[in-house]
């Protein structure tokens, strides 16, 4: 029998929890008493009656009540030392992380400007949409039909809402082409203005369209549906999101660009991020604790994979999106610490729902049967992770696949073979990501259970579980089974 079927079979004491009262644990094994229907031999009725009326004294009767409650699981001093041990280990690891903030933190420097100057934001309204052939403001067109090379163009009236020429009106040519937007009568758009003449069209350009109301609209209904099911912990968990953007745009991309190790500043605000989303959302325990734990521990193993085999792939980093923003900067930046910090930063999300739920597992587990010790635990929570390994690592490698997907579909055109393309800067980068990733996620199922059945088979079980009965249930007489050998 291979290892993974014999540790199932001996997960047995989760297949005992019905609805029979609980009884205290057993100084030694005993034979679990008969359930079944077929009635035990009968005594004689004298017997049999002074055997219903008083308990035996060699059998002692089922204790039910909260008084059994309190007979399972390790003393306080116990959970109180985990707690301390919890303690000593997390204090120092967010101590380093707030240290690390203030450090790399551009205390009194300038924010960097761009190098390219990208006009002051006027919004506005397309009131008319006219194609055409492209004409410059004087120009009047000859002829009926346009000449065979000549691009269409578009010619919309905008509506200036804000700005210095707000309330008036400018004719605007787009050229239509197949990687501009297509705007129609009614849009609402977002103007670049250069600080010219406010009411010369020359001063403006489109750059794209207005969407805060639909992205407002649509943040308003995942809240709804996130407090509507989580309530409070719906709550906190909207404030805790809030935090990491907090951390995110204060923090990280301040950091990042005045020059500091993108790498670095990743790892001290992805360490942020984890104490404040974890904590906020579920609570100072210790099973929360467990979850930050397993959550750094997978963190570490993300980086160390990603580090290794960036430099063993050579890969520079140095993509569309980064060679646009070196040239915006104006200077130099670490583009391949960059690389490693988006890894890092994208995985994080992933790891809290894995060590999480794993936590929350093995707690329930416990709740539900505080007979089981830390390994019994660690097998069952370990089959429970198994299933979530596999829709984690699904959902990284698809998320990565869709956001790669354009980039995946320009190095197809190139009619080169499969091992060029995926050998290509773009893919490989989203192969180091997807697969750094997938291997810090599978591991942290076995770390995080593995700490999560250590310290909740040490913690004590709280009053009120479905393992506890109220003294004011009926007393049940234990079934009694008949000796052995009859």
């Amino acid at each position: 029998m291979v290892r993974d079927d014999f540790a199932d079979a001996e997960t047995g004491p989760i297949r005992r929890v019905t609805d029979e009262p609980a009884r205290a644990r057993p100084q030694a094994p005993r034979r679990k008493p008969a359930v079944a229907a077929k009635p035990a031999p009968k005594p004689p009725a004298k017997a049999a009656a002074k055997t219903a009326a008083k308990p035996s004294a060699k059998r002692p009767a089922p204790v039910t009540g909260h008084g059994h409650g309190h007979g399972h699981g390790p003393a306080e001093p116990a959970s109180r030392r985990v707690r301390l041990l919890l303690i000593w280990l997390l204090v120092p690891i967010a101590v380093a992380a707030v240290a690390g903030m203030l450090v790399l933190y551009p205390w009194g420097k300038a924010k960097p400007a761009g190098s390219y100057q990208q006009g002051v934001p006027v919004h506005g309204t397309i009131a008319t949409a006219l194609s055409g052939p492209c004409l410059a403001p004087g120009q009047v067109h000859v002829g009926d039909q346009p000449a065979p090379d000549e691009k269409p163009c578009l010619t919309v009236d905008v509506a200036l809402s804000d700005g210095a020429a707000a309330g008036s009106r400018i004719e605007l040519v787009v050229p239509i082409e197949p990687s501009t937007p297509r705007f129609s009568a009614g849009d609402k758009v977002v103007l670049a203005y250069n600080g010219g003449e406010p009411k010369d069209p020359s001063s403006y350009q489109i750059v794209d369209f207005q969407r805060g109301l639909p992205l407002a609209l649509l943040a308003a209904l995942f809240a709804i549906a996130v407090v509507v099911l989580g309530r409070w912990r719906g709550v906190a968990a909207l404030g805790a999101l809030v935090l990491s953007f907090v951390v995110l745009v204060l923090f990280v991309l301040p950091s990042i660009l005045a020059g500091e190790n993108p790498l670095l500043v990743a790892i001290v605000g992805a360490g942020v991020i984890m104490f404040v989303a974890l904590y906020v959302t579920h609570g100072l325990s210790a099973r929360t604790s467990v979850a930050v734990l397993g959550t750094m521990a997978s963190l570490a193993l993300i980086g160390l994979l990603s580090v290794i085999f960036s430099v063993a792939s050579s890969l520079t980093g140095l993509d569309d999106s980064t060679s646009t923003l070196i040239g915006a900067l104006g200077h130099g930046i670490d583009a391949r610490g960059l690389l490693l910090a988006g890894i890092v930063i994208g995985a994080l999300g992933v790891l809290d729902d894995v060590t999480v739920t794993q936590t929350s597992a093995v707690w329930e587990l416990r709740r539900a049967n505080p007979d089981l010790g830390w390994r019994e635990l660690y097998r069952a929570g370990q089959r429970i992770g198994r299933d979530h390994v596999g829709s984690a690592v699904n959902t990284l490698v698809m998320a990565y696949a869709g956001a790669a997907l354009p980039v995946m579909l320009y190095s197809s055109l190139s009619g080169v073979g499969l091992g060029t393309i995926l050998g290509s800067q773009d893919v490989a980068e989203e192969i180091v990501r997807t697969l750094a990733g997938s291997v810090g996620i599978v591991a942290a199922v076995p770390v995080t259970t593995v700490l999560a059945a250590l310290i909740a088979s040490r913690e004590k079980v709280p009053t009120g579980t479905s393992s506890h009965r109220s003294e004011h249930q009926p007393q049940v007489p234990a079934p009694v089974s008949p000796p052995r050998g009859r």
